[in-house]
């Protein structure tokens, strides 16, 4: 018997540009290029909100379940399928780390060549590995991420090569999903969403797609130039506040001005001259939200906090949402009784070692029942 013939194929979930294809620029010629990304669990914290005594709902958006382990994918699958509909036989993309992982995999799905810039020493190996393994060929170069970004369009303007990174609309076309997801999980917007920044393309991508929801246009759209073809067929009331977080050594938005040497151990958001000011800025303006900062320490603690009490290992990129939403609720800057939605951008994975290095080493023992034994009673307080 073919079991093949008694499944429901139209239940196969096939990514996020066939489950929006209504909502995205797309058309029947174009081929879509996917991983199945999207479809990413929306987890309701419980012991978090307990520990720090606050009556709210927090719920994280976990974006490290894609495919390459971070929301890069969902702007890759449009940018890559745009790509190969133009014709385009190789991209091209300046990286912290995962932009460069989710190009080279879909360019490896789509069969064309993947070039990616990476600072040099200033990437994690569980990002690295991802561009290697996928035949990419990786650049370092002796700079920063804005040097490559800068190098980077510079070379796509003589060289056959289409960028990738969020510069490039389709990108933020696909990351809009996000809010989409959101927004059928809740029934309507969260009074917060709350994610961390760095080349803040997300930032304007979730605010394109919670505008578009609701029926109204935005100033974060780089793509319809203020006529946008989606507002019909609203899934929200409303629209979140939206807020933004930086990690201390990285924060261009608080200080109001290009950063020309970011520092931080959070490498996903190690920016210093974002392509997405201005789309941010009206993402943060329009929502009536806001931009802060978090240190080293607080994003360290928040990424530990939150796999010690929840189980969810994220980069700490990740944890800037965290540690950001745990200052202003102690602060009282988000009130009592709030739903605050976090996007937590990768999975911890994608950087191991800052992951070891803050975490109790390992209980080495002899090979004896005893040995265990007084190590687990001495944890469970016998």
């Amino acid at each position: 018997m073919n079991m093949t013939s008694h499944l429901n194929m139209t239940s196969h979930y096939r990514g996020l540009i066939e489950r929006y294809r209504d909502r995205l620029p797309v058309s029947s010629d174009t081929p879509v290029v996917t991983l199945n990304e999207g479809n990413t669990p929306l987890i309701e914290l419980f012991n978090l909100p307990n520990l720090l005594r606050k009556n709210v709902r927090i719920l994280c958006k976990f974006e490290g379940l894609n495919p390459t382990g971070s929301f890069k994918d969902r702007g890759m699958t449009m940018a890559v399928s745009k790509a190969v509909e133009g014709g385009s036989k190789a991209i091209i993309c300046a990286s912290t780390g995962n932009t460069s992982a989710a190009a080279a995999a879909y360019a490896a799905r789509a069969n064309i060549r993947c070039f990616v810039l990476i600072p040099e020493g200033k990437i994690a190996l569980g990002k690295l590995s991802q561009a290697m393994m996928h035949g990419s060929v990786v650049i370092q170069i002796r700079g920063n991420f804005d040097d490559g970004m800068r190098l980077v369009q510079e070379l796509a303007e003589t060289m056959p090569l289409d960028i990738v990174n969020s510069i490039n609309p389709y990108r933020l076309q696909g990351q809009k999903t996000i809010a989409f997801e959101v927004l059928e999980a809740l029934g309507d917007a969260p009074d917060y969403h709350a994610l961390p920044v760095g080349n803040a393309g997300n930032i304007s991508a979730h605010w394109i797609g919670y505008s578009e929801a609701a029926g109204m246009a935005c100033g974060s759209c780089n793509h319809c130039d203020g006529k946008c073809p989606y507002l019909e067929n609203k899934l929200a009331t409303r629209r979140p506040i939206m807020v933004g977080y930086q990690a201390s050594g990285a924060a261009p938005f608080l200080r109001g001005h290009m950063v020309d040497d970011p520092e931080t151990v959070a490498t996903a958001i190690r920016i210093g001259h974002p392509v997405s000011w201005d789309l941010a800025w009206a993402a943060k303006n329009e929502s009536g939200g806001w931009f802060d900062e978090c240190t080293d320490e607080e994003i360290l603690r928040g990424q530990k906090l939150l796999a010690e009490t929840e189980g969810i290992f994220c980069e700490p990129a990740s944890a800037a949402s965290i540690a950001g939403v745990c200052k202003d609720l102690e602060l009282g800057v988000i009130g009592e009784g709030s739903t605050i939605v976090c996007t937590l951008t990768g999975h911890g994975l994608k950087d191991p070692d800052t992951a070891i290095e803050q975490s109790t080493k390992p209980v080495v023992v002899d090979a004896k029942r005893a040995a265990i034994e007084g190590v687990i009673a001495k944890h469970l307080g016998g």
